[in-house]
């Protein structure tokens, strides 16, 4: 993999390529960016970088990088943007000039936040960046999966013309697991499509969800009630949050969509629950290892599976790099970020 920056010249639109809102020029500091879709539709992430005067380069290894290549590309870096690497308190150690971690996205559950504390290291994010695009693909997930799109486009290719059949949304529930950004525009969409919607997220007040026009109910009375399953939370331990047990109490038909972590659910339960017809289908954007290889998902009637792409808009792009761009300029300036997770 090259670690120069690939894109050049006018943005995809035609538009002139955006200044970057920072300037400044001037010897910052050296960057390591580990994943290969920061800046991919636009240059301006790569020109906050070029404008504040800091080396930005692409790693030389393929991402996600095991922790052995991350130690030994960090080591004299003073800021790096990672996707989905592993942080690790060794690989923190490594780099002793290191002053902060960009995750390009959301969640940090790849990031040691302890580690990184305690050495004085930032950690930044890029919150609500990504928040349409992923909303947007989990709806996509729920209407392929629902009206058999899949094997319907199978079947006109192949030259045949069969039909296919599938629920209407209006009516239906969708039950939610966690109500952050994405769990909420994911609501705001089922309501457009007449949809009931419950949720479940013990980290939130009451009147987010009225807000929301959702009724805030538990985990397991959201099993019971929900047609559609929604992921829309971090990792939080080692033990699936959808396992066998979950997912054998939904009700028989029911649509699994995960567009948050692979490990939030048993994919071979899911497997077998789709196997036996207990549920309808399942739309599936992030695995527990990935890629997928031998994964029984591959095989399982009813889904539809995407390659961890549900944050991949243009839009979403270009301003999750240059928020996690210029929050880092901003702490190799001894400034405070704006999105600051340590």
């Amino acid at each position: 993999m090259s670690t120069r920056e690939p894109h050049t010249g006018r943005e995809p639109d035609g538009a002139a390529p955006h200044p970057g809102p920072l300037g400044h020029p001037g010897p910052l500091g050296d960057v390591l960016v580990t994943t290969p879709s920061f800046g991919q539709t636009s240059r301006a992430p790569w020109e906050v970088f070029e404008a504040a005067g800091a080396a930005a380069r692409r790693s030389a290894f393929a991402h996600p990088l095991a922790e052995a290549q991350l130690r030994a590309e960090i080591r004299d870096m003073e800021a790096l943007v990672v996707g989905l690497d592993p942080v690790t308190a060794a690989v923190l150690a490594a780099a002793p000039r290191l002053r902060v971690v960009a995750k390009h996205g959301v969640g940090t559950d790849n990031i040691d936040l302890d580690a990184a504390r305690e050495r004085g290291v930032r950690v930044v994010n890029a919150p609500g960046t990504n928040t349409g695009a992923v909303a947007d693909l989990t709806f996509a997930l729920l209407l392929a999966a629902a009206r058999k799109i899949v094997p319907a486009h199978a079947a006109v290719t192949g030259g045949r013309w069969d039909r296919f059949f599938g629920p209407e949304l209006g009516g239906r529930t969708l039950g939610v697991i966690g109500f952050g950004r994405i769990g909420q525009a994911v609501a705001r969409r089922a309501h457009g499509f007449d949809m009931d919607v419950v949720a479940y997220d013990p980290h939130l007040p009451a009147e987010v969800f009225a807000a929301a026009g959702v009724r805030s109910v538990p985990f397991d009375e959201l099993l019971a009630a929900a047609d559609v399953v929604t992921l829309h939370m971090p990792l939080m331990s080692d033990r699936p949050l959808l396992g066998r047990r979950e997912l054998t109490a939904l009700r028989p038909g029911a649509l699994v969509l995960n567009t948050a972590r692979g490990g939030l659910v048993d994919e071979d339960a899911l497997a077998d629950l789709l196997h036996s017809g207990h549920l309808g289908g399942a739309g599936i954007d992030v695995f527990s290892t990935e890629p997928p290889v031998g994964n029984r998902l591959l095989e399982a009637p009813g889904v539809v599976l995407t390659p961890h792409c549900a944050a991949f808009s243009d839009q979403a792009n270009r301003a999750m790099g240059t928020a996690v761009a210029a929050d880092v300029v901003r702490v190799l300036r001894g400034e405070a970020p704006v999105n600051a997770v340590v």
